[in-house]
């Protein structure tokens, strides 16, 4: 269907937020990582100005928060709930940030935030393009 270009569907813009959110997830742990590099720098990076515990706090959510899109938009795609079957691959990262891993720790949690964006935006799509 044409879109308008002075319009954008809800359900567009709402497919937009997880994929972003998990986007950003991945810049959030990478300057977690370099806080402590970053502040002897002068960086002032968002981590920086956060500090380690705001910052782990600002992953998690940035992590957590797509399922709470894909279930908000689930009453007009029901199938968006397919994300869902990606939630196993954002435990592991979320608890390892949490719990204060640094260094190469959080190399390994930013591989599998990356592929945790991988599955989620895969299924998302299969979820959104898929109609009952």
């Amino acid at each position: 269907a044409f879109v308008e270009m002075d319009s954008l569907p809800w359900l567009a813009l709402a497919a937009a937020l997880p994929v972003g959110l998990l986007a950003c997830a991945l810049l959030v742990i990478n300057n977690l990582r370099d806080i402590p590099t970053d502040t002897l720098s002068g960086k002032r990076t968002l981590a920086v100005i956060l500090g380690d515990p705001r910052t782990r706090t600002l992953y998690a959510g940035c992590v957590l928060a797509p399922f709470a899109v894909a279930v908000a938009m689930a009453p007009a795609r029901p199938l968006a709930l397919l994300a869902f079957a990606a939630l196993p691959l954002a435990l592991a990262p979320v608890r390892m940030v949490r719990h204060g891993a640094t260094g190469p720790a959080l190399i390994g949690a930013l591989g599998m935030t990356g592929r945790l964006q991988l599955a989620f935006g895969a299924l998302l799509t299969i979820g959104l393009a898929i109609r009952l």
